[in-house]
């Protein structure tokens, strides 16, 4: 599936759609460079969960969790990866082992120690907007 997503609030909306049609459990990768609107998608995606506090990307922290009552929703970002091997030390088969949403920004970074994902999400950018590229959820 392709879509363009004119602004943010496009972006937004389909984060949001996305926790209509996502289970409670899933593996998720998101492709995209730096501003290309990943972290917005899962805040829109935890928005529309019901979360209610703040969303901030990853990226020094590696991992952040979110509980909405029995959902939990893991997002992570790799950018700063420098060994994929990091990912054992810090337990992350025991975050797919759980009923979670796991996001994954940057999941090239963790090739070799990451499981096959559920769907792929590519935000490019185009002029304005976006271009969302995603394969249906397995």
């Amino acid at each position: 599936m392709k879509e363009f997503l004119q602004n943010t609030q496009a972006t937004e909306k389909f984060g949001a759609k996305l926790w209509s049609i996502l289970p409670a459990k899933g593996l998720i990768f998101l492709h995209g460079d730096l501003g290309a609107g990943k972290t917005t998608l899962v805040r829109a995606y935890l928005r529309a969960a019901g979360f209610l506090g703040t969303v901030k990307s990853p990226t020094y922290t590696l991992v952040e969790e979110y509980s909405m009552g029995e959902l939990k929703v893991y997002h992570f970002d790799l950018y700063r990866l420098t060994d994929p091997e990091e990912l054992e030390w810090i337990g992350i088969n025991d975050y797919f082992n759980q009923d979670s949403v796991c996001f994954i920004e940057w999941p090239d970074n963790g090739k070799g120690f990451l499981p096959k994902p559920d769907m792929t999400i590519t935000l490019s950018v185009e002029g304005e907007g976006r271009l969302l590229t995603c394969d249906e959820f397995l």
